[in-house]
C-alpha cells in the first residue's frame, strides 16, 4: 500500500480500526482499491488543512442516520410494505421521479390510523455511530442539520434524539384520526436538500469546502456532488458510482474519521 499511496506516513486514528495516511499527491482510487485486494477495508481520499474538519453536516435520514426507510415501514402497517418497498428502491437508484414515486406511495396510505405512526416509530433504530457522528461535530463547533425526503414525524423525533441543530421533510396530512393520502406541497426532494446545504453556509460564512454530506439515494446526490467532503453511505449504485467518496463497510464514525478525529476525541 505504501507503494501506492507515494507515503508511509502513518497516523492512527484508532487501533485496529483507522489510519491515516499522509499523501503529498492524491492517490488513484483504483490502485488504492486494487491494493487492498476486495477486504472489507473503506478508503476516503480529503484534502488536509484548515477546511479538514467540517464546519456543516447535512445528513440524509433513511437507510443513513436510521437503518431503515420509515415510509416502507409504516406501509407495513397497511399491509403494502412489499409493494411500496419495491418502488421506494427504484426511486431511490434514480429510476422514478421522486416527487410523484412519493405522492404515489402516499396515496396508498390513504386511512392508516395514526397510531401506526407511533408503531413505526418505536421500531426505528438509529445507525451504528450516528450519536456519535453528531455529537462529536457538534462539540467541535459545526452545525448539523437533518434533511429528508422523509416525513417530519420522524425527522423531529430523530433530530431530538441525536442532538441534530434542524431538521427539514415533508409533511404528511391526516384528518385527525387517520393519514389523508396526500403529502403537503411543495415537496422537499433532491433540490432542495442542495439548496439547504447552500443556505446554511451562506448563512453561516461556511466555505463549500468545510460541509460535509452524507445519504444513500439519488435524491442526495446533488447534495453529496456539492460539499466539500460528499459521502455515499452504503449507497444505492447510481450513488455509489457518482460520489467522491464511499462508506461500503464501517459505520458513521467513519465520517469523522474521514476529518482527522482521533477515537479519543469522540463524544459517544
Amino acid at each position: 500500500m505504501a507503494d501506492v499511496v507515494g507515503s508511509d506516513a502513518w497516523r492512527v486514528l484508532s487501533p485496529l480500526e483507522a489510519v491515516e495516511v499522509a499523501c503529498s499527491t492524491e492517490p488513484d482510487s483504483l490502485q488504492v482499491q486494487a491494493a487492498l485486494g476486495g477486504r472489507a477495508i473503506d478508503a476516503i481520499t480529503t484534502a488536509d488543512g484548515s477546511a479538514r474538519r467540517k464546519l456543516l453536516l447535512i445528513a440524509d435520514m433513511d437507510s443513513t442516520i436510521v437503518t431503515s426507510e420509515t415510509l416502507d415501514e409504516l406501509a407495513g402497517f397497511a399491509g403494502l410494505k412489499d409493494q411500496i418497498a419495491q418502488v421506494t428502491a427504484r426511486a431511490m437508484n434514480g429510476e422514478l421521479d421522486f416527487k410523484e414515486a412519493l405522492r404515489y406511495r402516499v396515496s396508498l396510505l390513504a386511512g392508516l390510523p395514526l397510531a401506526a405512526l407511533e408503531s413505526t416509530w418505536q421500531s426505528t433504530r438509529l445507525t451504528p455511530g450516528a450519536l456519535t457522528l453528531v455529537r462529536t461535530m457538534k462539540r467541535s463547533g459545526a452545525t448539523t442539520a437533518l434533511v429528508s425526503g422523509g416525513f417530519t414525524f420522524f425527522t423531529s423525533r430523530v433530530a431530538a434524539l441525536c442532538g441534530f441543530d434542524l431538521h427539514r421533510s415533508n409533511v404528511l396530512l391526516d384528518d385527525g384520526t387517520a393519514l389523508t393520502g396526500h403529502v403537503a406541497e411543495p415537496i422537499l426532494d433532491k433540490d432542495s436538500k442542495r439548496a439547504t446545504l447552500i443556505e446554511l453556509a451562506a448563512e453561516r460564512g461556511i466555505p463549500f469546502e468545510a460541509t460535509l454530506a452524507v445519504g444513500d439515494g439519488a435524491n442526495d446526490l446533488p447534495m453529496i456532488t456539492t460539499a466539500g467532503l460528499g459521502v455515499a453511505f452504503h449507497a444505492k449504485p447510481i450513488v455509489a458510482a457518482s460520489a467522491r467518496a464511499q462508506v461500503k463497510f464501517a459505520d458513521l464514525t467513519a465520517l469523522l474519521f474521514a476529518q482527522g478525529y482521533q477515537a479519543g476525541e469522540f463524544v459517544e
